[in-house]
C-alpha cells in the first residue's frame, strides 16, 4: 500500500459528521477539502452560525465550501480542477449527482449509521430505537445515485448490552458515528489501493426510514408503556418527545423508566420553563 496519504473531501454538517472527522483526524486522515451547507440562523437570537462541520474545519485551516446547491457550475469545476482519490459522506443531507459521483477516481463513501440494507433513509438511529434493535452497527458503502443503495465496503456491528437499552438518540448517534469514523479510517486506503471488493445489497432484505414529524414525538400514556419509553429515548432532540398538559400546554419529557410495567416520567420541561423533575410539577 502507498505511503502517500489519501486525497479525500469530505462532505458532511452536523454533529455526525465531526465524529467521523474525529475519528479520521486522530488515525492520520484529514480531507483536503470540507463540502458542508451555508450557515444557517440558530439559537433563540438566530444569529448566523457555521455547521459543527464548518466549525471543525476552520479550526483546522481546512479549506470549506458551502454551495446551496451541487448543481453550481464554479463549485462542479472547482471540484474537477482536482485528482482526488475518493470522497468521504457522512450526514451530508443532500443527494450527491452522478456528475459529483463519477469526480474521484475510487468513486464515494458514505458512513451509515445501521446495518445496510436494514434502515436504509434519513432517520436509522431514531428507527432502530423505536423499533426496539438493540443489536445495531454501522456500514460504509460504495454510493450510487439511488439513496443508500450502493454495494457494501465494510460493516461493523455495535450490540448495546441489555441494561443500557435503548440508549438515548443522541447517545446512540454517538457511539455510532464514532464507530463507523473508525471503521472509514480502517478501510479508506485498502479500499483507495483497489484490495477491497464491495458486496452488493440484498434489496429483499432492505427496510425504509423516514424524516420524522412532531406529531410522531407525542405521547400517548394510554399507549404501551415499553412504546412510550422508545419514544423518549428516540426524541430526545429534534422531534423532542412531549405530551399535552389538560390545559394543552406542551410538556418535553426528557427522562422517563419503566416500573411495574408502568412508565414512571422522571423529568420534564414545560413551556417556558426549564428541566424539573415530573413529581414537582405534579406538586403545583
Amino acid at each position: 500500500m502507498s505511503s502517500k496519504k489519501p486525497l479525500f473531501a469530505f462532505f458532511g454538517t452536523p454533529n455526525v459528521g465531526v465524529k467521523v472527522l474525529e475519528r479520521l483526524e486522530a488515525n492520520g486522515l484529514l480531507p483536503a477539502l470540507v463540502v458542508t451547507a451555508p450557515d444557517k440562523p440558530r439559537g433563540r437570537g438566530q444569529v448566523l452560525s457555521p455547521s459543527p462541520v464548518k466549525e471543525w474545519a476552520l479550526e483546522r485551516g481546512i479549506d470549506i465550501v458551502t454551495p446551496a446547491t451541487l448543481k453550481d457550475t464554479a463549485f462542479l469545476e472547482s471540484l474537477q480542477n482536482t485528482d482526488w482519490d475518493v470522497f468521504v459522506v457522512a450526514a451530508y443531507n443532500k443527494i450527491l449527482s452522478r456528475t459529483v459521483l463519477d469526480i474521484p477516481r475510487r468513486g464515494c463513501l458514505n458512513m451509515h449509521p445501521s446495518l445496510l440494507p436494514k434502515f436504509r433513509g434519513p432517520s436509522p438511529i431514531m428507527s432502530a430505537i423505536l423499533e426496539d434493535e438493540r443489536e445495531t452497527g454501522v456500514s460504509v458503502m460504495q454510493m450510487t445515485e439511488a439513496m443508500d443503495e450502493g454495494p457494501v465496503v465494510a460493516q461493523a456491528r455495535v450490540e448495546i448490552a441489555p441494561e443500557d437499552w435503548p440508549l438515548p438518540n443522541s447517545i446512540l448517534e454517538d457511539l455510532l458515528a464514532t464507530e463507523g469514523g473508525n471503521l472509514m479510517a480502517e478501510v479508506m486506503e485498502p479500499w483507495i489501493a483497489g484490495e477491497i471488493a464491495p458486496e452488493p445489497q440484498n434489496p429483499e432484505l432492505a427496510s425504509y426510514t423516514k424524516k420524522f414529524s412532531d406529531e410522531d414525538a407525542r405521547i400517548d400514556l394510554s399507549e404501551d408503556a415499553r412504546k412510550n419509553l422508545l419514544k423518549i429515548r428516540a426524541f430526545d432532540r429534534g422531534p423532542r418527545a412531549y405530551m399535552l398538559t389538560k390545559e394543552g400546554k406542551r410538556l418535553i419529557i426528557t427522562d422517563a423508566e419503566i416500573r411495574d410495567d408502568k412508565l414512571e416520567i422522571l423529568k420534564v420541561i414545560p413551556e417556558g420553563k426549564k428541566e424539573m423533575p415530573y413529581k414537582d410539577l405534579l406538586k403545583n
